[in-house]
């Protein structure tokens, strides 16, 4: 099947909005999954300063609250509330 040149032309350069989750989705959605409050996730920003090898350190800000949270692999995540927001 050949497509018409003026169409592939028309396509070119078209952009698309792209649903993927971000870092502060999936650290959001783990903290849940453990029974933690976190409305409406913000930022998740990696702490390299505490963060080893398969073990990364996480600051999440969320609407109602800021966490510290540290995932390893096939562990729950050590969750620290360090600011509640009102």
């Amino acid at each position: 099947m050949r497509v018409p040149l003026f169409l592939t032309s028309a396509l070119i350069g078209v952009s698309y909005t792209c649903n993927a989750q971000t870092p502060a989705d999936d650290v959001a959605a783990q903290i849940r999954s453990q029974g933690y409050r976190c409305d409406q996730p913000v930022t998740a920003n990696r702490d390299r300063r505490r963060s080893k090898p398969d073990s990364a350190v996480w600051i999440l800000n969320c609407r109602n609250a800021t966490f510290r949270v540290r995932l390893d692999p096939n562990l729950a995540a050590q969750v620290t509330k360090l600011k509640e927001k009102l």
